[in-house]
């Protein structure tokens, strides 16, 4: 099949939007499809020039992808400058018509996502969005309104598509009971190689707990959706040190938040594999995860989680089994959890070993398997259709 995955976000970003795009492309290429990715530009000297009949050919940021990326022009988000937003251009439509593609894959589909649906439309080609992004919750965040004008946004643009994959069950129904039509269930894999209970380093733990303190940790974006301040008091219980991994433009405001805390900005790759697995308690704090990767990844590092008892958790997080889950927007519950994991490390351990064997089963090729049939799925359909 020739793809075109058209994503708000695509590596160098760090997000779950950014890490799925590129886990599918790869594994489209590793099982002998021609997928191509276009996606917002890092900065303008990265586009590429499709308007003048160019080959969209990886450069910059995009020379290890594993196929050919598109840059269409972006500006930063204002307050958020990590995030950026595609401007208009006929980048997609070109792309998606060079390509001759079979099928359009809409990643998190909002601003460019909508350009690719309307250009899949328009050529008569089949369409598959991936919903990944609560942004209701993100408007009753940011702007403590518009929840309602979110989900008609989110609704008239599945709407368009010929399926509509949610990344838990939580979302598949939250998006049915707001009138989408066609949703199916395609949950996230990942990385059990890389992220593994073997890769715990007793020297990063020194330096991270010099007094020997259990160690919890935060890995993910400092925005204020993500409520990171949830960990005060976890902070302030003895032997405890708190661990915060990620950035954004929530970090000048949490480093007065959680006193004591160990800050270590971005990190990635094996390096993020080796912080995961050397936590002894792994905390999420955000309640609007359509999924949450990086409680995947802890349960994979053989890390027991506390999390919100809301969206994506709720499928990933067995309570009193992998881990804990708590009410929503609740420091006392949050705490009150990593004291009863920090008072029982038997407890830890056994949570911590079912967790991993729970997700060794979902890795990105069993995951990405299950994308490519319902790409069949779809085109079956439109065949029948068309017959």
């Amino acid at each position: 099949m020739r793809v075109v995955i058209v994503t708000e976000s695509f590596p160098p970003d760090v997000n779950g939007v950014a890490h799925c795009a590129l886990q599918t492309a790869r594994h489209l290429v590793e099982r002998g499809h021609a997928p191509i990715v276009v996606a917002p530009a890092t900065s303008p000297k990265f586009s590429t020039s499709l308007e003048q009949g160019g080959t969209p050919i990886g450069n910059g940021p995009d020379a290890h992808a594993p196929c050919p990326v598109v840059r269409v022009p972006s500006l930063p988000l204002p307050g958020y400058p990590q995030v950026r937003v595609a401007l208009p251009s006929r980048r997609v439509a070109a792309a998606i018509t060079e390509h001759r593609a079979d099928i359009v894959h809409l990643a998190s589909p909002f601003v460019l996502g909508v350009r690719g649906m309307t250009a899949a439309a328009r050529l008569g080609i089949p369409a598959v969005a991936v919903y990944q992004t609560d942004l209701a919750g993100y408007a009753r965040t940011y702007v403590h309104a518009g929840e309602a004008a979110a989900w008609r946004r989110i609704r008239s643009v599945h709407a368009a598509a010929d399926i509509t994959l949610a990344p838990s069950t939580p979302a598949l129904h939250d998006l049915e009971a707001h009138g989408v039509p066609r949703v199916r269930l395609w949950q996230r894999g990942v990385d059990t190689v890389r992220f593994r209970p073997e890769h715990r380093d007793d020297t990063l733990r020194r330096e991270l707990a010099p007094n020997g303190e259990l160690i919890v940790g935060y890995v993910g974006r400092l925005a204020p959706e993500k409520q990171v301040e949830l960990l005060a008091g976890a902070c302030g219980l003895k032997g405890v040190r708190v661990v915060v991994v990620g950035d954004g433009p929530s970090q000048p405001s949490l480093t007065q938040a959680l006193p004591g805390a160990v800050f270590l900005g971005r990190r990635t790759g094996d390096e993020l594999a080796r912080i995961f697995a050397s936590l002894d308690v792994f905390v999420h704090t955000g309640p609007f995860e359509t999924f949450c990767q990086t409680v995947q990844e802890a349960m994979a590092s053989g890390v027991p989680v506390v999390a919100p008892a809301a969206g994506g958790p709720l499928d990933l997080v067995a309570h009193g089994r992998t881990g804990l889950l708590v009410p929503p927007r609740d420091e006392a519950a949050v705490r009150d959890a990593v004291w009863s994991l920090a008072a029982d490390p038997e407890l830890r351990a056994a949570y911590g070993a079912e967790a991993r064997r729970t997700v060794e089963g979902r890795t990105w090729a069993a995951v990405g398997d299950q994308l490519i049939g319902h790409y069949t799925d779809v085109l079956a359909g439109r065949a029948v259709v068309a017959a």
